[in-house]
């Protein structure tokens, strides 16, 4: 596997507004201010970006594949207006109850990516909003990293006194970035 710098991050709720009632739509798909600068910087510094997401929605029936593919193509295209680019996108179709491999905390979308990229995510960092974010990123031997934007205010909450305390914590994708591309230097 190449040796390279790998950056994961979640979607819904780091990279792009999320909802309860899930992003159903490319209409719906609005990114977070910073969000996009931020994946073009880590680009422009040489990192390969790699989104791993769950879409449970697909799942529900509230939206289908070619809908999810709108969604990225807008995104992947506004992250290149930007100057940036996505190496890849992984996701989970699976609703929680399939108990499939893929979907986080477990690690299949992450072996996925390794193996269709040539690329080890060890020691990698992996910027998450969620519990299953960070979870994920622990099994795989990654440096999770968690933003306050989506979920994560609420998983701030609820990692304090675990073993997940020591998980350094962000604002917003653009403010962690900033920090991991300062510890580049």
């Amino acid at each position: 596997m190449e040796s390279t710098k790998t950056i994961v991050l979640d979607r819904d709720g780091v990279i792009n507004k999320d909802s309860p009632d899930y992003i159903k739509s490319h209409e719906e798909w609005i990114p977070l201010p910073g969000s996009l600068e931020a994946i073009s910087s880590l680009h422009q510094a040489g990192f390969h970006v790699i989104v791993a997401t769950n879409q449970s929605g697909l799942a529900r029936g509230l939206f289908d594949e070619f809908e999810l593919a709108k969604m990225h193509h807008k995104f992947c295209s506004m992250v290149e207006e930007e100057g940036g680019f996505v190496s890849g996108i992984f996701y989970c179709p699976h609703s929680p109850d399939d108990e499939c491999e893929c979907r986080k905390p477990n690690t299949g979308m992450l072996v996925q990516a390794e193996n269709e990229l040539g690329v080890s995510l060890n020691g990698s960092p992996f910027v998450g909003d969620s519990l299953k974010d960070l979870q994920a990123a622990m099994a795989h031997r990654m440096n999770p990293i968690l933003v306050r934007t989506g979920n994560g205010s609420k998983t701030e909450q609820q990692i304090d006194g675990t073993n997940l305390s020591h998980v350094p914590v962000y604002d917003d994708l653009q403010q962690a970035v900033a920090d991991i591309l300062d510890e580049e230097v």
